[in-house]
């Protein structure tokens, strides 16, 4: 089966590490194109979350994954989050084809997109950290008993849900808070002049026009693959989002080896290990 070609695509929030983490989805997705650039725009390996008792084969593969773009000379930039800020005292680290950068600008066919996670606007965080990890414990709870929930929907023939898209959807605090995020990043990047404004942070999947009395931008959400199972892909000067469907992807081999290649890969690298020096070194 061909694969897509897409000249950037930005993924953000896959949280690998953690329960509420869709690894095989997002193998399968990356399996499926084939992009001239990548960015990872934050909260990929869940850092704040991570424990030697949970590491899957599946999230090893797509670091396996990430790793054989970096070795075909794909250009894959590493934006730092609040899940894994523990990266961001290596900002401006090169390995070949791999940066690693709290921010990017990136010059694209009609203008500059300012990328960045986003979690500099999140109030908590700037705050109280302390409740920010708590929420995300709470979260990947949540996540972990709807995974449940929707198992048992599903072999009785009804419809998944989504406990946390309903606890947003009920809660006006959590709705403004949304709304406050994405009128901020909007306005400051009106104000340096940029395009495009690309976010992750808030699991929110969106590509809209934002117009201020000073100018207007183009806001952007890469949404998440807890949840939305989301990315954003510019090809041809145009955006979009991509929403995962397991039937536009044909990935006969996930259950496989990858290749000679993919394995030389895992002999080198031991996330395990590389995550136990990051926590020492915090």
């Amino acid at each position: 089966m061909p694969k897509r070609a897409v000249d950037l695509v930005i993924i953000s929030d896959v949280h690998l590490g953690t329960y509420g983490c869709h690894a095989t989805e997002l193998l399968s997705y990356l399996k499926s194109i084939k992009p001239a650039t990548i960015i990872l725009n934050g909260d990929i390996i869940d850092i704040w979350q991570f424990s030697k008792r949970y590491w899957p084969e599946s999230h090893m593969r797509v670091v396996r994954k990430i790793l054989k773009f970096v070795a075909e000379g794909v250009p894959v930039y590493y934006l730092t989050g609040n899940h894994d800020e523990m990266l961001r005292k290596f900002a401006d680290f090169n390995l070949g084809s791999l940066q690693l950068a709290n921010k990017l600008v990136l010059p694209l066919n009609s203008g500059k997109a300012w990328v960045f996670h986003g979690d500099i606007f999140d109030v908590t965080m700037q705050h109280a950290k302390w409740l920010a990890r708590l929420g995300a414990i709470g979260y990947d709870t949540l996540i972990l008993l709807n995974s449940m929930v929707n198992w048992c929907l599903v072999k009785l023939g009804r419809d998944k849900m989504s406990f946390s898209k309903k606890v947003k959807a009920r809660f006006k605090d959590a709705v403004k808070f949304i709304n406050n995020f994405e009128t901020t990043c909007a306005e400051l990047a009106i104000e340096k002049g940029y395009q495009y404004v690309v976010c992750g942070h808030i699991h929110q999947p969106t590509i809209k026009e934002m117009v201020t009395s000073n100018g207007k931008v183009l806001y952007l959400n890469s949404g998440d693959w807890v949840e939305n199972l989301t990315a954003l892909e510019y090809h041809q000067a145009s955006w979009s989002i991509y929403q995962y469907n397991p039937h536009d992807t044909k990935d006969t081999d996930i259950e496989e080896a990858d290749s000679l290649e993919q394995e030389n890969l895992r002999d080198k690298l031991d996330v395990n290990r590389l995550l136990e020096l990051l926590k020492a070194e915090g």
